[in-house]
C-alpha cells in the first residue's frame, strides 16, 4: 500500500513539511466543498504560494479526471461534505483519486470535509445535507470513519440535543464499519502505507462498536485502525 495521507480536523494547513518530504512542487486543489470555487482557490493558492508550492484547481481544468491523473499531490479542503461528495461523483473523479493515492502513492491532504471523504463514508460528518450525492460511500482511503471537529459534551450546556458521542453511537447501530475516530480541533492523522500516527496538539477519541471509547494522546500509534 503506497498511500500517504494527512487528514486534518480543521482547516489549518499543515502541508508544508509533509509535501517537502514527498518531492512535490505542484498541488491539485479540490474546492468542491464551497460554492464560490474561484474565491476558495485564490485563498488556497495564496497560502500554498507562501509555502513555496504552485497550486492548480481541479475546477479550472478542462478535464477534471485528466487533472487528477497528472497531479503530484491532492488537497481537498473543507466546507459542506455533502456538496463535496456530490461534486466528486458528478465530475467522475472519486475513483481516479482513489487509484492515484492507493496505487501511485500520490500524497493526499484533507481538511474537515476533505478528511471526511477520505474515509469509508460521509455518514459521520457534522454537515447538513444541502444536496444529495448518489451515495454516502466516499473515497475509501482508510477502512474506518472520522468525525472531524469532535467536541466533548459540556456538562453546563442547556443544549438538549444529542451529543457527538451519542450521534456516533447511533451510527454504529446502523453500520458494519467498526471504528470512528473523533478528531478534535488541532489533531491530525498521518498515514504512511500501513502505519498511522496521531499528530497535533489535542487528543483524539476512538469509538469502536460495542466497546467503551478510548482516548489517544498526540504521538500515538494508530496503525491498528488500518487492519480492522
Amino acid at each position: 500500500m503506497k498511500r500517504r495521507l494527512l487528514l486534518v480536523s480543521n482547516s489549518t494547513l499543515h502541508g508544508g513539511g509533509y509535501l517537502t518530504t514527498a518531492n512535490v512542487k505542484r498541488v491539485l486543489f479540490v474546492p468542491y466543498a464551497l460554492h464560490d470555487r474561484d474565491a476558495y482557490t485564490k485563498t488556497a493558492r495564496d497560502k500554498f504560494s507562501t509555502l513555496g508550492y504552485e497550486l492548480d484547481s481541479v475546477h479550472e481544468a478542462q478535464s477534471p479526471v485528466e487533472a487528477v491523473r497528472r497531479a503530484e499531490a491532492i488537497f481537498i479542503g473543507g466546507g459542506n461534505t455533502f456538496r463535496l461528495l456530490k461534486s466528486l461523483y458528478d465530475n467522475e473523479v472519486l475513483t481516479e483519486i482513489r487509484r492515484r493515492v492507493l496505487e501511485d502513492g500520490v500524497p493526499y491532504m484533507g481538511s474537515s470535509a476533505g478528511t471526511n471523504v477520505a474515509t469509508v463514508s460521509i455518514s459521520t460528518t457534522n454537515d447538513m445535507p444541502i444536496v444529495y450525492p448518489p451515495a454516502f460511500a466516499a473515497i475509501g482511503l482508510v477502512p474506518f470513519n472520522i468525525n472531524p471537529h469532535y467536541v466533548d459534551p459540556d456538562p453546563g450546556s442547556r443544549h438538549m440535543g444529542e451529543t457527538r458521542e451519542q450521534r456516533i453511537t447511533q451510527y454504529h447501530e446502523e453500520t458494519d464499519t467498526p471504528c470512528v475516530l473523533g478528531l478534535r480541533e488541532g489533531s491530525l492523522l498521518l498515514v504512511e502505507g500501513n502505519t498511522a500516527s496521531l499528530l497535533g496538539t489535542t487528543k483524539a477519541r476512538l469509538f469502536t462498536r460495542g466497546k467503551p471509547p478510548v482516548e489517544y494522546d498526540p504521538g500515538s500509534d494508530l496503525s491498528c485502525l488500518l487492519t480492522r
